[in-house]
């Protein structure tokens, strides 16, 4: 009944079908037996497939193919044909049977196509280096720059412009698109009543603003186009390595992008290293599959918008790039000498490192790794590279407004709808210090953001694409439950990513009061080069909610918590703050770790930790270093992340030994801000984007980032209806919200639940439908299914 009402309710459903691989199935067929005549210049019978807009189009006698209808297109009805006069081919060899197969699986799956590919390549060449494009003036005061860009471009086109939205639908957009919350009924509240003219510009800051919130919905986006994850392939074999916290601290100091990118190519420590490591695959490979093939898609598809996938294999055919090309940054990854594969056959010619575009500058490929990395880094984001930062103010314009200016987003070799728009967004993010949060502000505050939002389905531009105002977006997999969450108050306590959340907070640190000492065994002049381990043992009544510490060990450590390696470090003068509410769980908990001093000769050794711990019932725990902890001799094996069985007999009471001064002062410096950062966040509801997609999550389109992902899907699948009209994960979920909103409701709980949902009252028919379902005296089941009724809106599901 339910999926039966997804249909009703407006959602286009779409079957689940076999894939066929347009690029290497499709296209040879037609280049075989039909672009002679069909293709690049040519257009026979007024036909021409050159690219997908030509091929929809059709010919003289009208459409030639038809979407998801093969047994009615004229394309494969002439293929089949046996009269002479009707057949295509006209002469020459007929197509084989598994050919046409292939074809109709093509048409009948909606005729996929590589947007960006055309039979007769297109002579548009991006521009490689920044440029300023010149404002028009502005019309009817509508000064912002990307609003006078807008304008000019729809007066040219003879396009209307889109209408301006109501408070209510700027106020849910912009939550949703900037943080990924909904709006509190109290928020909408506020909103309403602040009659300055400036209300949404201050609005936009403010939630910039909210750092933690702002961090945890970008997550999304930057998980999937890093590929970082919590769990999956290559993370239990020691394969692959997350950018959790890197990315958390990244995103929640605002780090300009610059930065960001040269981190990611040339990681200043293991902490982002984990992106241009791959996914080391057990076993042997394909060419392809490689470390270092990996490393040269994921920095061309993440930083330029550049699909190396097929020249990875040979020299693509969908667009300039060639296999030696891919191969050339590939080797500036390599640790070894670098054979180029053609179709996974070696060639016999080595790779030489280097840059897609030497007339900026080139890679040293004599130069060690490290330094070529750098080198790379540089050119990235020289300032003479606009192709970076137009490609991210162009997945930002995507994100917000629905459509690329490029799109795919990723094809970033096709012409965009408005270099002008593109242009002055990138220059606008390289002016500006590469501040991704004002730039996200500079799009928010358009006019052009603030107006009307188109309703399109899947092909609604075949025939080509005119802007004509922003484009009505799913809620993401991420979205969807968090917005669930806030209306059943019904968010996982644990969360999977291991970060640190939350910000330093100046105030917050000025109350800490740091209760580690330093440790070590009962020698009291440790040798260069001992070694001890040191344990202890906590009981925790429940899980945490949130657990952070702090550690370090002159000279160096490996901390392991529940046999799990959490954290090391050899340099005990910056403390590392350590996520710890993924490792500990309720019951007896085990840390251990392995102390290792340096020098040259007998000298003072010391090991430091400082953790607090909070569980939902607000109770907090203290685990310090001190005397109660023990030392043993014996060390611990372990590989893949995991300590090995250890179960020594000789386990002594530890030592607690003199502070020296420089230890006091970098603790003094640093600890009261780590652990006031790790409390920052506690009680903040545990967001999607923090916890290892569940079947939900999958079914809503959340990726399992084995893949650079870009867009996801805006159309909802037969299989994403199904769970959302049965799954148990979402109906446990509502039903926990019934039963919490049974205990608590009180008057009116209707038009709170409808303004939460969907930033606006009831109508006077909703409400009365909402009482009617749930009944003059509530159930929960009653509850349920109002919860289930307002959930499966479309206006709730969709970001207009």
């Amino acid at each position: 009944m339910r999926f039966v009402l997804l249909s009703l309710l407006g959602f286009p459903i779409l079957s689940v079908r076999a894939a066929v691989d347009f690029s290497h199935q499709i296209v040879p067929i037609l280049r075989e037996h039909c672009a002679e005549c069909h293709a690049g210049e040519k257009k026979k019978g007024g036909f021409s497939f050159n690219d997908r807009t030509s091929l929809m189009e059709g010919g003289e006698d009208g459409p030639v193919v038809i979407a998801g209808k093969s047994g009615e297109s004229a394309m494969i009805q002439a293929i089949l044909s046996k009269d002479p006069d009707d057949q295509m081919p006209p002469k020459g060899k007929r197509v084989p049977a598994e050919q046409i197969a292939l074809l109709k699986a093509w048409i009948d799956s909606g005729i996929t196509w590589e947007e960006e590919f055309a039979f007769k390549k297109p002579a548009y060449e991006p521009p490689l280096k920044p440029r300023s494009p010149a404002l028009p003036a502005a019309v009817d005061g509508r000064t912002h720059p990307i609003d006078r860009i807008l304008d000019a471009y729809l007066a040219a086109k003879k396009q209307l412009r889109p209408a301006a939205i109501d408070d209510s639908t700027f106020l849910r957009r912009v939550y949703l698109d900037l943080i990924g919350l909904l709006p509190t009924p109290e928020e909408v509240a506020a909103f309403e009543k602040d009659q300055a003219a400036d209300k949404r510009t201050r609005l936009v800051e403010a939630l910039l603003a909210r750092d933690i919130d702002y961090t945890e919905h970008w997550l999304t986006f930057w998980n999937d186009l890093l590929r970082n994850d919590y769990g999956g392939t290559g993370f239990i074999t020691g394969g692959r390595k997350q950018i959790s916290n890197w990315l958390y601290h990244a995103l929640i100091t605002n780090k300009p992008f610059d930065q960001f990118v040269r981190e990611l190519i040339a990681p200043p420590n293991d902490e982002s290293r984990g992106f241009i490591d791959g996914i080391k695959w057990r076993g042997d490979v394909s060419a392809g599959q490689t470390v270092e093939i990996q490393f040269a898609q994921s920095v061309s598809q993440s930083f330029l918008g550049i699909n190396m996938k097929c020249a990875s294999c040979h020299d693509s055919f969908i667009d300039r790039w060639k296999l030696s090309e891919a191969y050339g940054l590939a080797a500036i990854y390599s640790t070894r000498p670098l054979e180029i594969s053609r179709c996974d056959k070696p060639i016999g010619e080595q790779a030489v490192a280097s840059w897609l575009f030497p007339e900026i500058g080139q890679v040293d490929a004599k130069a060690a790794q490290p330094e070529r990395l750098k080198q790379l880094a540089a050119l990235m984001t020289h300032p003479q590279n606009g192709r970076t930062t137009r490609t991210i103010v162009n997945r930002l314009w995507q994100r917000l407004m629905g459509r690329g200016i490029v799109h795919p987003v990723d094809a970033m070799q096709t012409e965009p709808w408005s270099s002008d728009l593109l242009d002055y967004l990138a220059t606008y993010l390289s002016e500006n210090g590469y501040d991704l949060k004002k730039t996200l502000a500079h799009i928010a505050t358009s006019q052009a953001y603030q107006s009307h939002a188109q309703v399109v389905t899947k092909g609604a531009d075949d025939h080509g694409y005119v802007y004509a105002g922003p484009r009505a977006k799913r809620l993401t997999a991420e979205q969807f439950v968090d917005a669930i969450w806030q209306l059943t108050d019904a968010a996982p306590t644990k969360m999977d990513a291991s970060v640190l959340r939350g910000k330093v907070d100046p105030a917050l640190a000025k109350t800490i009061t740091v209760k580690g000492q330093w440790i070590w065994s009962d020698n009291p002049k440790p040798a260069a080069g001992e070694t001890i381990t040191l344990r202890k043992t906590i009981k925790l009544d429940a899980d945490p909610t949130s657990a952070s510490a702090v550690v370090t060990c002159d000279n160096g450590y490996t901390l392991y918590v529940n046999n799990k390696k959490i954290s090391e470090g050899d340099d005990w003068t910056k403390l590392a703050a350590v996520p710890l509410q993924t490792a500990l769980r309720k019951g007896a908990n085990s840390i251990i770790a392995i102390a290792k001093n340096a020098g040259n000769g007998p000298n003072a050794a010391g090991f430091f930790f400082d953790a607090r711990v909070r569980d939902n019932d607000g109770k907090h725990t203290e685990i310090f270093s001190d005397d109660t902890w023990e030392w043993s001799a014996k060390i611990p094996g372990g590989k893949e992340g995991r300590m090995a069985a250890f179960d020594p007999k000789d386990w002594k009471k530890a030592t607690v030994v003199k502070t020296l001064a420089v230890w006091q002062k970098t603790i003094d410096a640093q600890a009261p801000a780590l652990l006031a950062q790790g409390a920052a966040a506690s009680g903040k509801m545990i967001r999607a984007s923090l916890i290892k997609a569940n079947f939900l999550m999958r079914t809503l389109g959340r990726p399992n980032r084995d893949q650079i992902v870009t867009e996801r899907p805006n159309e909802l699948s037969t299989l994403e209806a199904i769970d959302l009209a049965n799954g148990s994960i979402l109906a446990g979920t509502i039903a926990q919200g019934a039963k919490r909103l049974l205990e608590t409701a009180k008057g009116d709980f209707i038009t709170p639940l409808y303004r939460h949902a969907l930033s606006r009252g009831p109508t006077s028919a909703e409400l009365a439908t909402a009482k009617e379902i749930v009944g003059a005296k509530p159930t929960q089941q009653g509850l349920e299914d109002l919860l289930w009724a307002v959930c499966m809106l479309p206006e709730f599901q969709v970001v207009r």
